[in-house]
């Protein structure tokens, strides 16, 4: 089989089965494991894919920057948004994640909600201004362009000394053997750094980002108190974490 028809059996491998297991297809297609593992290489340094330990898996859409992630799947991430509102108590303490989902939380509050909210997004500082009995704590440190958020040993360090009823996350990547991911290892420091923060934890997570995987792990499953997603309720991979215990709030 020729290289560029190897690249695409393992890129159809990969949207119907959600994974690339490197000895299976090298098994089935009668080559070496290390042919299997330069063609993963060469798609991986194109974004095609995600390398994991023994193969690779769905890359996520989320890992753009953050301009360019205004644009995917807004109709999802306001349905997610809206479901994450509905946690917030009046009169509670919320620590609310950046990106792109979690500003649609943002937009989502009631204008008249009584609430504490924390944030190490300055986007998501200014998106609640007007809301006049919303008391805003701004976490600060070096900021993480591409997610336009606070991040680094000054930021944690911040996080630290806080306090919340809930934290709603967002990740780039949900997948029931990858975890909850994301692209950046200081990025994913600070998402744990909130979470350990609040007694519930949430993750938004709209559909595109279900069955993908970035680079670095946030949180293990069993750190969280549920998912928020408007992905189909019969999705193989949502199906697959509510067997393994995972709340799964639908929103849609």
């Amino acid at each position: 089989m020729l290289a560029a028809e190897r690249r695409d059996h393992l890129l159809g491998l990969l949207a119907r089965e959600g994974k690339i297991v490197a000895k299976d297809v090298a098994a089935e297609l009668g080559i070496s494991e290390d042919s299997v593992r330069r063609d993963l290489r060469d798609l991986a340094a194109e974004g095609l894919c995600q390398r994991v330990y023994g193969g690779a898996l769905p890359v996520s859409p989320a890992s753009a920057d953050y301009t360019a992630r205004q644009t995917v799947a807004p109709d999802g991430k306001r349905k997610v948004a809206s479901v994450a509102a509905g946690l917030v108590r009046p009169g509670g303490a919320l620590i609310l994640d950046g990106g792109t989902t979690a500003l649609a939380v943002a937009r989502a509050l009631p204008q008249d909600l009584a609430c504490t909210v924390i944030t190490h997004s300055p986007t998501i500082a200014a998106a609640l201004l007007d809301h006049r009995q919303a008391e805003l704590f701004l976490l600060g440190g070096r900021i993480f362009k591409h997610s336009a958020v606070a991040c680094g040993a000054t930021a944690v360090e911040a996080a630290q000394n806080v306090s919340a009823d809930l934290c709603l996350l967002g990740v780039t990547g949900v997948h029931p053997e990858a975890g909850l991911t994301t692209g950046d290892a200081e990025e994913a420091a600070m998402k744990r750094a909130l979470a350990a923060r609040a007694a519930d934890t949430y993750i938004l997570a709209s559909s595109e980002k279900i069955g993908t995987a970035s680079r670095f792990r946030v949180l293990p499953w069993e750190e969280i108190s549920g998912l928020i997603t408007d992905a189909d309720p019969h999705d193989a991979v949502v199906e697959q974490l509510r067997a393994v215990g995972v709340e799964i709030l639908m929103a849609g």
